[in-house]
């Protein structure tokens, strides 16, 4: 049996004490122990409170801890652990392994997926982005991700680094796009649900073919009598920018702005 601990009490701590508890209560090799809260009743929904601490030196000895803190605290957290030479592993896509504390052995357990609050979401599918000093700690934080994941990778932290950005470009950066999308429904009297079929498509696409093999529009098209049209529609300014730019952008391929 694999025993962890949780150190962390928010929105993607309370997703992965979801996860663990389940793949627990289906006979996996996971246990987890511990979560370690400042505020215990944020994760008192979750697990029993004698399962829970608000005191690093109350943290009993487990296999692994992960800190799942923001990227700005894991070198405190991490510094304020009483104990030496055991396995901890930071959550971050950004945030290098050599941030965390030399008392302990380090690992990163980067889970690649958004999280928003009260939406369950399936482990399974989630591609967990796996990092060690040693083969042999990367053997545990492998059998530790297998417990609720099937996609498992070995990702360095400038290889992490990489794909965060990515991730912020395909993932937050889009919802954006749908935001502004949204508000310009809304100015103009348009129910938004009319392109969420566009939208389920469009990232349907990108599954069986490439970005640049799925873009179209007036852009891709050179069609400037559309692009000036569209342009002279927009009534915001960071609207009519943020539209030049990713224009520009598609009709030189990404190359030259």
């Amino acid at each position: 049996m694999i025993r962890v601990s949780i150190i962390g009490s928010g929105n993607v701590a309370q997703h992965l004490i979801a996860a663990f508890l389940k793949a627990q209560n289906v006979g996996t090799e996971i246990e987890l122990v511990q979560v370690y809260s400042r505020q215990i009743e944020s994760v008192s929904h979750l697990l029993d409170l004698d399962k829970i601490t608000n005191n690093f030196d109350a943290l009993k000895e487990v296999d692994l801890y992960i800190i799942l803190v923001s990227d700005d605290a894991i070198a405190t957290v991490s510094s304020q652990l009483p104990f030496k030479n055991r396995l901890v592993a930071h959550t971050s896509g950004s945030i290098a392994i050599d941030v965390l504390n030399s008392d302990n052995r380090k690992g990163v357990f980067y889970p690649l997926q958004t999280f928003s609050k009260n939406k369950p979401i399936d482990f399974s599918s989630i591609p967990i982005c796996l990092e060690s000093q040693n083969a042999t700690d990367f053997q545990l934080l492998e059998k530790v991700a297998k417990t609720i994941s099937n996609q498992l990778f070995a990702i360095n932290s400038e290889q992490r680094k990489a794909l965060h950005v990515a991730a912020v470009f395909v993932n937050n950066f889009v919802n954006h796009l749908y935001q502004i999308g949204q508000e310009i429904c809304q100015e103009n009297q348009v129910p938004f649900e009319i392109l969420k079929p566009l939208i389920k498509e469009t990232a349907e696409k990108v599954m069986t073919l490439s970005p640049k093999e799925a873009q179209t529009g007036p852009a891709k098209r050179q069609d400037l009598e559309t692009i000036n049209a569209h342009l002279e529609f927009i009534s915001d300014e960071n609207h009519k920018k943020i539209y030049e730019i990713l224009t520009q952008s598609i009709r030189t391929d990404g190359k030259k702005l």
